[in-house]
Order: C-alpha cells, then structure tokens, then sequence
C-alpha cells in the first residue's frame, strides 16, 4: 500500500510555533526568523515557563490558562502538549496550521534515548496527532551562554524546505 504524503508551499502556509523553553526562550525567537521569511502567517503559543523534560504530558488536574501577548502570540500556563492543543483547537482562526515548528530546542540536543523527555518533540508530535506535519528543532551546545543561534538560522530554512518539499507520510 502506498503511503499518502503530504506536500505543502512554504510561502502560503499558516505555520504554527510551540516549544518547551519557555516563550520568552531566545531559540524561539530564532525560530520565528527562520518562519518569517516565506510568510507572514504565524501563530506563536508556547508555555509561559521553561517546561524542558515536560515530555508529552498534558495538564490533567490543573485548568490550562493563556494570555495574549499580542497578535497571533499566547502564553500558556502548562506544558508544551498543553500549548499546542490549545493553540490548534481554541486559539488559531480557521484554517488550521499547515505547520508546526516546535524548539528550536536551547539545550542539551535531544539526543538518544532523552528524546521520550523533550517537551519539544513533544510538541511536534501533539502536532502531528492533531494531523499537522510537524517538525522539531534541537541543537546541541555544552555552555548555554554560548549558543550560537546563527547556525541554526542559517540551516534551518533549507532544512524545512526540503522536508516540506519531498513531504511525509500523514502519519508520521
């Protein structure tokens, strides 16, 4: 049986940002850049706080709460799974994303077996459950403080265009 893939134009698209860092995290910012170049349709919702190791764990006990930090922008009191449910079902107008950016990641690289405790591939995969392509950004650094975010803007634009141009199957 054939796989249905899914390809979509970078320049008209709606594209979605999450992560775990928190929204005030310098590599979201990065990641919005890199988003902006095609278009100007982008929704921004992520956690209000660092929600690193959050893995894939929506609120259960507590009410999820967001404000508005203006257009297209939301901080979500919850973790990152949180933030793109309710971005995708209650915050973004229609038509849905046809996109979802999570990180880019500011810490220890995702690597290995740490990937079941990103809260930002968590977010890409609350994404691609709610049937939206989705992809998770992570790089690697051993001092924080010296991140160079350039590398990742430089990079990360080809990367998404080649993704999105050979597409991928609707499930993954």
């Amino acid at each position: 049986m054939q796989p249905n893939f899914t390809v979509v134009d970078l320049a008209g698209m709606r594209i979605f940002l999450s992560n775990d860092d928190g929204i005030d995290a310098l590599g979201p910012d990065c990641r919005e850049r890199v988003a902006r170049r095609p278009n100007d349709d982008i929704w921004i919702v992520a956690p209000e706080k660092d929600q690193s190791g959050a893995s894939h764990s929506p609120s259960l006990s507590e009410p999820v709460r967001c404000r508005s930090l203006g257009k297209r922008k939301f901080a979500v009191q919850g973790t990152p799974t949180d933030s793109v449910l309710m971005g995708i079902l209650d915050l973004v107008s229609a038509p849905r994303p046809n996109l979802v950016l999570s990180g880019i990641n500011r810490g220890g690289g995702n690597l290995d077996d740490h990937i079941t405790y990103s809260g930002t591939v968590a977010a890409a995969m609350e994404g691609t459950l709610q049937g939206i392509p989705s992809i998770a950004f992570s790089r690697y650094t051993v001092r924080r403080d010296r991140a160079k975010w350039t590398t990742a803007e430089r990079y990360a634009p080809d990367l998404i265009n080649r993704l999105v141009f050979i597409g991928w199957a609707s499930d993954v």
